[in-house]
């Protein structure tokens, strides 16, 4: 679907918390302008359950055009209603996204034989490439290395997948069983440098919401095998790359963003901005962080 970085967008808000489509124009041109190899859009880190169709279809509109082909659009359509994932397919078709990121199902999850069904379904019903999310520590559901497999297996259209479980020994069990087309992005923005070392194709981050250029740099040393330098400048990244997830995403990175003028730090309830404690902690950490200004 693409190589290096991509981008798991946040959605902006103004102050009476309506999506403030202004910010989204200038932080899709601020990752554009950064180098970003992909942006991944209507994901979580973009409060989509807080959304509705109609802004989902606005906002996948006004990304299309301003990004306008220059990097590939992967869009966030998973969700714990088997149709309503196909209807977020037919929106991502109609902008002409580049594929389909679909989380497992969360909160009513099945067992791993009714997901593979879950995929199968929506499979059938769909022309888009799609990219699995297995990120079990919010859904609650492991989706493990053979599950995967047999997937990819009775899917044609599934080709890759977000591996956030946060278990190298998994992911690398991943890569031993998985054909060698298959492609297998790090879900963690502090595991791209060991999941790219083993075969993976990049990294979708949070953390190049803030620092596109960064995150860019690090994964082209990993692709061009420069471990060196990538693991130097992995060590600096990761403090702040773990800041990102102080509280719950994407408050910390919005947070940073707004010092950087590229947002207001609003957001849709459940979620909220960050406690003043971490505000402090987040300030300094921009203020000392070595690429950040």
């Amino acid at each position: 679907m693409f190589k290096g970085t991509g981008t798991a967008l946040i959605t902006p808000f103004d102050n009476d918390l309506n999506v403030d489509y202004e910010a989204l124009r200038k932080i899709v041109n601020f990752q554009v302008e950064g180098g970003v190899d992909s942006l991944i859009v209507l994901g979580t880190s973009g409060e989509t359950p807080c959304l509705s169709f109609e802004e989902k279809e606005k906002i996948l509109s006004v990304i299309s055009e301003t990004v306008n082909k220059k990097i590939p659009i992967i869009v966030g359509t998973g969700s714990n209603n088997t149709n309503e994932v196909v209807k977020l397919n037919s929106l991502a078709e109609k902008y002409k996204a580049d594929g389909a990121l679909i989380v497992t199902p969360y909160y009513n999850k099945g067992t791993q034989e009714s997901t593979i069904k879950h995929y199968e379904y929506i499979s059938e019903r769909t022309t888009l490439p799609i990219m699995l999310y297995n990120v079990p520590y919010r859904t609650g559901l492991n989706l493990v290395p053979q599950t995967v497999y047999r997937i990819a297996e009775k899917c044609k259209n599934v080709v890759a997948i977000k591996e956030a479980s946060a278990n190298i020994s998994q992911i690398a069990q991943l890569f031993s069983i998985m054909p060698s087309e298959f492609e297998i992005y790090s879900g963690n923005d502090d595991q791209a440098l060991p999941i790219m070392a083993m075969g993976g194709m990049g990294v979708i981050s949070v953390f190049s919401n803030a620092y596109p250029k960064e995150m860019k740099i690090l994964t082209d040393l990993i692709i061009g095998n420069n471990f060196s330098d990538a693991r130097k400048l992995c060590n600096r990244y990761i403090p702040m790359m773990n800041l990102m997830f102080a509280e719950t995403s994407p408050a910390p990175v919005k947070f940073i963003m707004s010092l950087m003028g590229l947002c207001k730090n609003t957001f849709r309830l459940p979620l909220d901005s960050v406690t003043d404690k971490t505000k402090e902690i987040l300030k300094k950490a921009f203020e000392n962080f070595p690429e950040g200004n």
